[in-house]
């Protein structure tokens, strides 16, 4: 997209185009000329649970990336008759979730995708915008997916043959990645399904493994857990007995009142003893400006509890756009992004300085 050089070509459509993805395609640029060292594996944050996992074998894996935004309008300042939050809490009025992290990634200029994945059926996982582009460039890509993923997918018209539903159990090879479908623990995808019939009886729905899924990545470079959007359950302990777990993402926030949706510190360090993980992230804080919440403080109280946990383990502090390597990153606590200019002043500098400097 040309910039405009004159104000009298300067539209809303203009400003759009050149200003959004507000990365472009640089993080694009930056997966695709990654070389995943032998013996690790590479992943990125593209915000809420979104992420790339790329391996040293050059299988790419995306999983669970939404391109879509929250609240854009007060309009009537009551929240639409349904909807999953008056569901769950009993309120009407409007709440102010709003997206609060850019697009870090161009969807429409992804390539060399093998797999889209997605855990369950909530818009902010299971994307529109993504399955059309992955679809269109990516003509060999698998649709990953449980029950009522793919039944939406192909809603949109993602061709069934492209399509694998899982459920707790199976097992889907893609390329060098190994993908272990598992038990989801997500009480808000329960109490928040858009089947009518399920709404108008008053009862919940009857299978969870239809809608949601957690994962479980085997690479050669290291396993990595997905959570989802599960909320903490006992069985993550099953998870960690009957599986080697590496890096562990799960859904962190801060609850509103009346509502029970995200994960606490207290049980993000509950999640990672329970599956033995060496690692866990939080992520999905980042995307809602009523879930935000502050990941240092399960650093802090990893401090004050690290020499009584019952397995050891590492809180990782990530960043939306950011890489993660491992076993290259397992000992660092904090993602920061290149600060550039490590060159500066390799070559004459030219700025004119007082001679009192």
């Amino acid at each position: 997209m040309v910039k405009a050089t004159n104000i009298n070509e300067v539209t809303r459509e203009s400003w759009i185009l050149s200003t959004f993805p507000e990365w472009g395609s640089y993080l694009n640029e930056e997966i695709a000329d990654t070389e995943v060292k032998k013996g690790t594996f590479s992943m990125w944050w593209l915000g809420c649970t979104g992420i790339w996992l790329k391996t040293h074998e050059n299988t790419n894996i995306l999983c669970d990336l939404w391109c879509g935004t929250g609240k854009q309008s007060h309009g009537n300042g009551m929240m639409r008759k349904g909807h999953q939050m008056m569901r769950m809490s009993g309120v009407q009025k409007l709440q102010p979730n709003l997206r609060n992290k850019p697009f870090v990634i161009d969807p429409f200029a992804v390539k060399d995708v093998d797999a889209l994945v997605v855990t369950h059926i909530h818009s902010d996982h299971l994307d529109i915008n993504t399955a059309a582009a992955v679809n269109k460039n990516c003509p060999n890509a698998k649709f990953i997916g449980p029950q009522e993923v793919v039944n939406v997918w192909k809603k949109w018209g993602v061709p069934e043959e492209k399509t694998i539903i899982v459920k707790p159990g199976d097992t889907v090879t893609i390329g060098s990645v190994k993908i272990k479908a598992m038990e989801a623990f997500d009480r808000t995808a329960l109490v928040t399904e858009d089947d009518p019939n399920v709404k108008l009886a008053g009862k919940m729905p009857q299978d969870m493994n239809k809608i949601a899924v957690n994962y479980l990545f085997e690479t050669s470079g290291g396993n990595l857990y997905h959570a989802a959007d599960s909320h903490y359950s006992n069985v993550f302990a099953k998870h960690g007995n009957e599986n080697k777990i590496d890096v562990a993402l799960g859904a962190y926030g801060e609850n509103p009142r009346g509502i029970t949706d995200k994960v606490t510190s207290v049980d993000m360090l509950r999640m990672a003893e329970s599956l033995k993980t060496k690692v866990i992230i939080p992520v999905h804080y980042d995307i809602w400006t009523n879930f935000m919440a502050d990941p240092k403080e399960i650093t802090m109280l990893w401090k004050m509890k690290k020499d009584r946990l019952q397995y050891q383990f590492k809180p990782y502090i990530w960043q939306v756009g950011g890489k993660f390597t491992y076993p290259d990153d397992k000992d660092k606590m904090e993602f920061m992004f290149d600060r550039g200019f490590a060159d500066a002043f390799s070559i004459e500098n030219d700025t004119p300085f007082p001679s009192f400097l």
